[in-house]
């Protein structure tokens, strides 16, 4: 009995003896972990880029995606001098003498350390990159990072969207960009928004970095997740947005103004929201997307003669010409100084102390309605000084700070709000202004009077053109101009602040004599060829004196007349009349969008607005 004991205690020893031999060697032998984490004390932090916020037009249609590219990253501590730089660069097609240059980094710069990955190559595709992934192990310390870059579905819209550009050393190292632990938000090669929607709403858009902290091995492996992942996180992608804009009816209008210089917006008048708005002429958004080609693409655009990167719809400032004339009756009937059916006989000209001005031959104004409609300039010369020389001319200085501030009603002389960078605000002057210039109480009525007919000081843009027009389709109100309707993340709350509504103090029943007036340009003036025969509209034509060369042609109106979905200003420089160009480009659009196609009777008009060219427009060629 005692043996049998024995022998079964010594059988356990051996048992246990053996699996303490078996799995010593498979820990010292198989396992290449434990060798590697011996050697494993140096940590990484591997930024994990997010996926950036995409946008849509208002009907679901994509407008800016993510494409994804690669970086080669390098830890210079971790290379080996037996690499084969030779095969590398193959992978990479690139040359030893390139690869050499990129590897000649001065670690005395702050910028980088032997210690810390830096980008050694950026951008490369997916395709590239695949054939270097399998081998990778052949070239220690280099890594491959995803990023996502902007891709572009169409070729519309260039001015709105943006784009995104790597940030630069003074941003990085700008007070507000630290958070409130201190940490820098961006670091060199990162991406950030610039210009358009891309840099209003970067914020938004730009989502947040997540990380991984990982060993390394002497070779610059991973070999593992440091504390097994507990210091890890995932990147939280961006917001994507829902904007207002008519993707179709942008594409469309750009087509129309092909070959032209100026600017187009249209707005929905009941709810602020752009439909459309374009700076012609203009460049294809996909130029500008993180690439190799990039730098030289920017380089051609930017040394383009028609300065593709002004955007005229926002930032350039015209006088309005006879556009503005139904403000000037609308403020002069608010007054008191003319009745919606005064007749002020025109033989010609206007005259009054020492100003002569001319005027068209055209049939009697009997009211202010034919007076839009004849767009005389004798009826507004004589309305505008009533305004100012109301009470008498000691008055002069009063009542043109109370036409001023009419016109601050109606969102002139001052930015509108747009969600857009770049936005002017124009130019109304006041008694001040005029003081500066002439002296205090040393200019009259007659000095100024051409900003009765929209010409002189008073400068507009394009968006405060398409907003007038939404004021008098509204009858008296307008809301800011806005082009961002949500964002897909409803746990984020859009803005509504931002939105306001603007009430004018001109009585509502003015508006619809001025509107009258309007109606008749369109069906019987010099905006005939706005019309269409679906949705009635109304509009003004302008003739802008230009003393640089060819007028400027302009034109404001909306459809239907009552309770309009759609206000346009069209502004086409350097092009005549305004019935010319400007009014048959707005009549289109707004057939377009109310109707959703051009009937055939219109399409004479479409076929010559799409094929005349009046400028010249450079592209982008293979010359450096």
């Amino acid at each position: 009995m005692t043996n049998n004991r024995s022998i079964v205690i010594q059988v356990i020893f051996f048992v246990f003896a053996i699996v303490l031999i078996v799995n010593a060697f498979y820990l010292q032998v198989l396992d290449e972990s434990i060798p590697n984490r011996a050697v494993s004390t140096v940590t990484d932090n591997i930024e994990i880029y997010p996926a950036r916020g995409l946008i849509y037009d208002r009907n679901g249609e994509l407008m800016v995606v993510n494409e994804q590219v690669y970086d080669i990253k390098v830890t210079y501590n971790f290379l080996e001098p037996s690499m084969d730089t030779l095969r590398f660069c193959e992978f990479l097609g690139i040359s030893q003498a390139e690869f050499e240059k990129r590897m000649d980094i001065d670690f005395r710069n702050e910028r980088y350390s032997k210690r810390i990955p830096f980008t050694f190559l950026s951008t490369i595709s997916s395709a590239q990159i695949t054939a270097l992934k399998e081998s990778l192990h052949e070239f220690p310390g280099f890594s491959i990072q995803r990023r996502n870059v902007r891709g572009y579905p169409h070729s519309s819209a260039a001015h709105i969207l943006g784009y995104i550009r790597e940030v630069n050393r003074a941003e990085v190292d700008a007070d507000d960009n630290f958070d409130n632990e201190g940490s820098r938000i961006y670091e060199s090669g990162d991406y950030i928004g610039s210009d358009g929607l891309e840099s209003t709403y970067e914020s938004y858009l730009k989502g947040e970095k997540g990380q991984r902290v990982v060993f390394k091995d002497r070779l610059g492996r991973e070999v593992g997740d440091y504390k097994e992942g507990a210091m890890n996180y995932d990147a939280i992608s961006g917001a994507d947005i829902h904007t207002s804009l008519d993707l179709e009816l942008q594409a469309y209008a750009e087509s129309l103004m092909n070959g032209k210089k100026g600017a187009v917006v249209a707005i929905e008048p009941e709810t602020g929201e752009i439909l459309c708005m374009l700076s012609s002429p203009s460049y294809d958004p996909g130029l500008l997307t993180i690439s190799k080609e990039r730098g030289k693409n920017f380089q051609q655009l930017n040394k383009n003669p028609n300065n593709l990167f002004f955007n005229r719809s926002l930032s350039a400032q015209y006088p309005p010409g006879s556009t503005h004339k139904m403000l000037v009756g609308l403020v002069g009937m608010q007054e008191g100084v003319i009745s919606h059916d005064q007749y002020i006989p025109c033989p010609g000209y206007y005259s009054y102390n020492n100003f002569l001005g001319k005027c068209r031959n055209h049939p009697p104004t009997h009211n202010i309605g034919r007076a839009i409609q004849f767009s005389c300039n004798t009826y507004f010369w004589h309305t505008f000084q009533k305004i100012i020389d109301k009470g008498g001319s000691s008055n002069d200085e009063a009542n043109l700070d109370k036409f001023y501030t009419y016109m601050r009603e109606f969102g002139l002389g001052q930015e509108l709000g747009v969600d857009l960078p770049g936005e002017e605000d124009g130019k109304v002057p006041n008694a001040a202004f005029y003081n500066k210039i002439y002296g205090k109480n040393k200019w009259y009525s007659t000095f100024i009077i051409s900003l009765g007919i929209g010409q002189g000081e008073l400068l507009l843009t394009t968006l405060q053109m398409a907003n007038m027009s939404c004021l008098l389709g509204n009858r008296g109100y307008y809301k800011t101009p806005h082009l961002v309707k949500r964002f897909e993340n409803t746990s984020l709350d859009f803005p509504k602040d931002s939105i306001a509504v603007f009430q004018s103090s001109i009585d509502k029943q003015h508006f619809e004599h001025v509107v009258e007036g309007m109606k008749l340009v369109v069906q019987a003036g010099t905006g005939r060829q706005a019309q269409n025969n679906f949705t009635p509209i109304a509009g003004k034509t302008g003739t802008v004196q230009n003393k640089f060369g060819e007028d400027h042609s302009t034109f404001i109106g909306f459809s239907p007349t009552e309770r309009p979905k759609i206000a346009v200003a069209v502004y086409v420089e350097n092009s005549g009349g305004g019935g010319t160009f400007a009014a048959p480009i707005a009549g289109l659009i707004m057939e377009k969008y109310t109707n959703g196609e051009i009937s055939k009777q219109k399409k004479w008009v479409e076929e010559r607005m799409i094929n005349t060219i009046l400028i010249e427009e450079t592209e982008i060629t293979d010359e450096n």
